[in-house]
């Protein structure tokens, strides 16, 4: 019998990336049932990487499948018994056998019976469905009117399943206001949505919401994530530099619906259009935001070599949900990616000006009024300049032959009278100088001459050895065609060609995950070999096609998924459907969550009327434990946070050091930014609880909300109980915590009776005053209850 080897690396298989099991009535689909198993069991060493690739055999290409190999095919359609594959997979020999038994990945009996009927079916082979162009698929029959639905409904029937009720109206209103505003609804809007009977209320909700500035910010949050924006520098000091403009951009892009075709063109080349703006330039320092160091003993040439690598995995994460870190080193082991391809995108990047080791530079931005500002000083300042030079001429100093200065002149030139001209002078010269640092500064994008590319043996930027490589999209995807050497801008119009088959997908993909919890394809930064098949591709495809023709309109897309039937359905779940399907991958259901970092902090400020709406600037500082920075060395630094209504603008805001991220958000599960994060964690842990609890925003935010409760909610404590309910989760209590709280309420003004230090010490937390006309006891109590509130799962879980 003939031989070939397999050696399989063991892989992490996560839980939420389960695979589809292939039910006995299903045809067998190659992406969706046979390629992950070749991907996962035997790419490694008879795929895309050819320094592994044994007995020359590659399983992930159709020639490598159903080639003649010498008198035996891999895949014999014509005699099942004769593929040879399938005589491996079942061989009893350990000699033979595949995979090998020291890989520890043997194959499941479920898995065996799947590669035999697909080779008993006639082995359809089919490209991978991710580097295919989609194509708009038929929108399924049905009585829904709304496309989605009946592509759900049509899986949902496949399954034996149905589609959950709707939600209840205070669920839905709470569920959209956190996905489009990342902000709870205030008691008023709640009010006005369940009393409007209009066939079009919720039509005109969503439009509300996405009309309102908040959007942009909640939708900021995420995309900020992606391209691992910080305020710091990242390695060795962590230091600070100025980038905040670009948050701005992206949040005013994202408010005014710029195109997501010109986003991407002004983040990749926006210095490099013909007609390129300070807007557009500002966009360009998305190729900025990667780590730098200001070590003085790094050596420039790696980290040159360090921030290009940096760059293509960024780029390929974000609009190609492709791994292509991978092939840095070597050829990629599951995916088409080649390290030269790796290092022809290195190419596109190769004109950026920076400072490989050492302070970046910053280009100022000033304002209207700043700019008008400078240019009616610098006038006075010229004015002024040639008022004493004309002055001093008359005093003008002669010289000996010997070079000496004659002392007349040395007490004319000191003489008071032309004290107040320089004393002036001296006056406006400090003010431009105050004007110049009040001017925004921040990171962009400069083209120089591109510097030489070469292949790096193994990624060792100290071999110079490798082929010199040019710009080049990768060579399994559509090519790009360009007059001469391709650039930045040749890259991004590229990235957002019809014929590329990634960008459209990826975006939708991950709009999907912002509002149903999960992508279609499961795996939001892997569309490729080792990332999961879409539990609705026709959905994806028709959702893709839908973005592009659309001219890539972003909330024309949020606007399609959230007033779909299945978006408004009720999370609540069945003993019958958890079991049916544990994980919602059919969507018979909504799904629950626990919000963001920067949406907790958010939730808690809006609820009890401290947060600060307004829009963009520079980063803020909230609270933070004494002591945290005090390991940040290079310079040492001490947090100071910011007083005023600074302390209480929005998460997003808050400022980002990567190697001491914030430990409120860090408890959270916020991204460190060091990398793409196309999806945190959401972890549970008492850590979490303890933030809550004890955190000073939280405490002062529990406290406020108790003010304004006792303020305007009557004088009784069931009155109050309703009134902190349907601030803080939008419903009235049931009798069972009301009665629970109404009891809390009475121990806590006894204990805080008998201890009136506690009471001092409770509500001097914060900076902001409590009303006077309160009775202490009263507020600390009422305190205890918000706190309560502001700690509850349901308060911190988008519904």
């Amino acid at each position: 019998m003939r031989s070939f080897a397999c050696v399989v690396i063991g892989l992490v298989f996560q839980a939420g990336f389960a695979s589809l099991t292939v039910k006995a009535g299903d045809e067998i689909d190659f992406n969706r049932d046979v390629r992950p198993i070749l991907s996962e069991h035997c790419f490694a060493c008879h795929g895309p990487d050819q320094n592994v690739r044994e007995a020359e055999l590659r399983l992930d290409t159709k020639d490598g499948l159903f080639e003649d190999r010498g008198g035996y095919h891999i895949i014999d359609v014509t005699d099942v018994n004769e593929s040879e594959l399938l005589a491996r997979v079942t061989s009893d020999d350990p000699s033979l056998v595949m995979p090998p038994a020291d890989s520890n990945k043997p194959l499941t009996p479920e898995q065996i019976a799947t590669l035999k009927r697909w080779v008993t079916d006639g082995a359809k082979w089919e490209g991978h469905w991710a580097y295919v162009v989609p194509v708009r698929s038929k929108v399924p029959d049905g009585n829904d009117s709304h496309p989605i639905d009946r592509f759900v409904r049509a899986r949902l029937n496949s399954r034996g399943l149905e589609p959950s009720p709707p939600a209840q109206r205070e669920v839905l209103i709470r569920r959209l206001s956190f996905d489009l505003r990342g902000l709870p609804p205030s008691v008023e809007e709640v009010r006005q949505f369940r009393q409007d009977d209009g066939a079009d209320a919720y039509g005109r909700l969503v439009d509300q919401f996405l009309d309102s500035q908040a959007f942009g910010e909640r939708m900021s949050q995420y995309w900020l994530d992606l391209v691992r924006y910080a305020d710091t520098n990242g390695i060795h000091g962590d230091n600070h530099r100025n980038i905040w403009l670009y948050r701005d951009y992206v949040i005013r892009s994202f408010n005014e619906n710029k195109p997501f075709d010109e986003i991407t063109i002004e983040h990749l080349a926006g210095d490099l259009l013909p007609n390129a703006t300070d807007e557009t330039r500002i966009a360009s320092g998305y190729n900025r935001l990667l780590m730098t160091t200001r070590e003085g003993g790094a050596q420039p040439k790696e980290y040159t070599a360090k921030y290009a690598a940096d760059r293509v995995r960024n780029v390929s994460e974000v609009w190609l949900g492709t791994t292509m870190g991978c092939a840095e080193c070597h050829d990629h082991k599951y995916d088409p990616v080649l390290t030269k391809d790796f290092y022809a995108m290195e190419a596109f990047f190769a004109d950026i000006q920076e400072t490989p080791v050492g302070q970046q530079k910053e280009t100022a931005f000033p304002t209207a009024k700043q700019s008008q500002t400078l240019k009616n000083l610098d006038n006075e300042i010229a004015q002024l300049r040639e008022e004493l030079k004309k002055r001093e001429s008359k005093f003008a100093v002669a010289e000996k032959p010997d070079g000496k200065t004659k002392p007349d002149d040395i007490r004319v030139l000191a003489t008071p009278e032309l004290n107040p001209l320089r004393d002036r002078l001296k006056k406006l010269e400090q003010s431009r100088k105050q004007v110049d640092q009040g001017i925004p500064r921040t990171l962009i994008t400069t083209a120089v001459k591109p510097r030489t590319i070469r292949v790096l043996p193994r990624g060792n930027w100290l071999d110079d050895s490798g082929p010199v490589v040019s710009p080049a999209t990768p060579e399994f995807l559509p090519p790009l065609t360009t007059d001469g050497r391709a650039d930045r801008l040749d890259l991004a119009r590229w990235l957002v060609s019809e014929q590329n088959p990634l960008t459209a997908r990826v975006y939708v993909n991950r709009l999907w995950a912002l509002f149903f919890g999960e992508g279609l394809a499961r795996s939001l930064g892997d569309l490729g070999s080792q990332g999961t098949w879409p539990t609705h591709p026709r959905l994806l495809d028709w959702l893709a096609v839908e973005f592009r023709e659309s001219g890539w309109d972003v909330k024309h897309m949020v606007r399609l998924i959230v007033t779909s039937k299945t978006y408004q359905q009720s999370s609540q779940t069945s003993p019958s459907q958890r079991e049916a399907d544990p994980f919602n991958e059919w969507l018979a259901r909504q799904s629950r969550w626990r919000l963001p970092a920067e949406t907790i902090r958010d939730n808690a400020l809006a609820v009890s009327g401290l947060l600060d709406k307004t829009i963009g600037g520079p980063s803020v500082k909230p609270y933070q434990p004494a002591g945290y920075w005090s390991h940040l060395n290079f310079p040492r630094r001490k947090w100071q946070a910011d007083s005023g209504q600074k302390q209480y603008r929005r998460g997003l805001y808050t400022y980002w050091c990567r190697t001491f991220l914030h430990p409120s958000m860090l408890a959270f599960d916020a991204s460190t930014r060091e990398e793409c994060t196309v999806q945190r964690p959401r972890s549970n842990t008492p850590l979490q609880a303890l933030v809550l609890l004890n955190d000073p925003t939280y405490v002062e935010a529990a406290r406020q909300l108790a003010a304004t409760i006792l303020q305007n909610a009557g004088s009784s404590d069931d009155a109050r109980i309703e009134a902190i309910y349907l601030k803080v989760l939008s419903r009235r209590p049931s009798e069972e915590e009301l009665g629970l709280l109404v009891t809390l309420v009475d121990r806590h003004r006894s204990q805080y009776a008998d201890d009136p230090a506690a009471v001092a010490e409770l509500l001097s937390v914060g900076q902001s005053a409590s009303p006077a006309t309160l009775d202490p006891i009263e507020l600390a109590a009422w305190t205890s209850v918000a706190r309560i509130l502001l700690n509850l799962n349901e308060t911190i879980t988008r519904p």
